[in-house]
């Protein structure tokens, strides 16, 4: 009888909002029965209230016994599902099927001590192949030294790296972290004590050594994908309707009246993981050869007078909120650069292709914070990309709006780089 759409649309809605925050999904190869019984409880007494709570909006006063035994169905078929998967998932890999290929980063204790637990936990389905480390050692498992293991990784389709934090410096630490980003192999750590409550990792246990997992980042989550996009439509929207619709038509005549060409200058930038798109901007230059291998510079002899004044002000930015509606940018975001910048400062500059991690952005939280325009010597990139990395490390709804309501009172200030 409540088997109707509204219904299954209400619950499904509701499970997969609860699953999220709940991490109902979140099982893997070492994951214990009892943490199934944990996910399973925590999962049905959130969704209990919310599945109630339909039949008291919308069915009050019907009988209670089908709602009782509806959700009693349901919770009978999840969690027989759940562990007959888990069950079947463990056979299989007690059958050495199935199995990831990982490695460590350390000195042979650590190795012994995973090789043990791999050993006597099978079903955990991992193969360990050896470890890299800065001293020799007589071992079967020993694979070489610390600058052979990142070949070997790569070359043996390795899927997680465990490494010992205390052997090695932070900064090699981090070349491991962004070399695991770049292949999208798992890392973890096998902690210090002191090291087990960092605020940057997650705790998990391989059957009783202590594992630390780096936490996602902002934009490998999915919600912040979801979040900014409204965002981006909701407000770019906004900007066409209310101030575009009218305006373009104004700076049609404006343009066109003072130098021959088209109203709209489009380029090709690159964005999310390095695809190219058109970037449109109203023409403030000149028609000529030289846009695409030259950006603009103070007092440069291609900006019209009227172009000046659009610069100044960044109006001629505004048809990128046309960018922003088909996908290609984001409201808020790591500024494209020209493509012959793109070659330039990629082989120059430490993390800057970490900027093609996600869209760019008609504003960004360098521009806001003077590092906007032409790019006059080094320290101006580099603190550029610093800015930008920070941002896609450290986003939140919040630092967006900020970012939109300083670019917008910036408009009344007159920036030294705004040319």
């Amino acid at each position: 009888m409540y088997f109707n759409f509204p219904f299954l649309s209400y619950i499904s809605i509701f499970w997969f909002f609860i699953a999220h925050y709940t991490n109902f999904y979140d099982v893997h190869r070492y994951t214990h029965y009892t943490r199934l019984i944990k996910l399973l409880l925590s999962q049905f007494f959130v969704f209990g209230l919310a599945f109630l709570s339909y039949f008291t909006l919308f069915r009050e006063g019907e009988i209670i016994s089908n709602q009782s035994l509806i959700f009693i169905l349901i919770f009978s078929f999840v969690s027989f599902f759940k562990f007959f998967i888990f069950y079947v998932q463990k056979k299989y890999r007690n059958k050495n099927k199935d199995f990831k290929k990982i490695v460590l980063f350390g000195d042979i204790n650590s190795a012994e001590k995973l090789e043990l637990l791999f050993n006597d936990r099978n079903n955990f389905g991992y193969e360990f192949y050896g470890f890299f480390s800065r001293k020799e050692y007589d071992s079967k498992k020993y694979l070489g030294p610390m600058k052979e293991g990142f070949n070997f990784v790569v070359e043996n389709k390795i899927e997680e790296i465990y490494c010992d934090p205390a052997h090695f410096s932070d900064r090699y630490l981090i070349k491991v972290r962004q070399f695991s980003e770049k292949f999208d192999i798992e890392l973890k750590f096998l902690p210090e004590s002191k090291a087990i409550y960092s605020k940057d990792f997650t705790l998990e246990y391989l059957g009783t050594v202590p594992v630390l997992k780096p936490k996602p980042l902002p934009f490998e989550k999915i919600e912040t994908h979801f979040i900014k996009r409204v965002f981006d439509l909701i407000f770019s929207l906004s900007v066409c309707i209310l101030v575009l619709s009218w305006l373009i038509p104004i700076l049609w005549i404006i343009v066109k009246s003072e130098s021959k060409g088209p109203l709209f200058f489009k380029q090709k930038r690159d964005g999310l993981d390095g695809k190219q798109f058109y970037c449109y901007k109203i023409r403030s230059m000149v028609v000529n050869d030289e846009a695409d291998k030259i950006s603009a510079t103070k007092n440069d002899p291609r900006i019209t007078k009227i172009g000046a004044f659009l610069r100044k002000s960044s109006i001629d930015e505004l048809p990128q909120f046309f960018n922003v509606l088909f996908g290609n940018m984001s409201v808020v975001g790591p500024r494209p650069h020209i493509n012959v910048q793109n070659e330039k400062y990629a082989n120059e500059i430490d993390n800057y292709l970490l900027r093609n991690s996600v869209k760019p952005g008609i504003t960004g939280l360098a521009q806001i914070s003077g590092f906007r325009g032409e790019v006059t010597k080094k320290s101006d990139i580099k603190n550029r990309v610093r800015l930008d990395v920070f941002y896609i490390e450290n986003w939140s709804f919040f630092l967006d709006v900020k970012i939109v309501v300083k670019t917008f009172l910036n408009f009344f200030n007159r920036e030294e780089k705004a040319y």
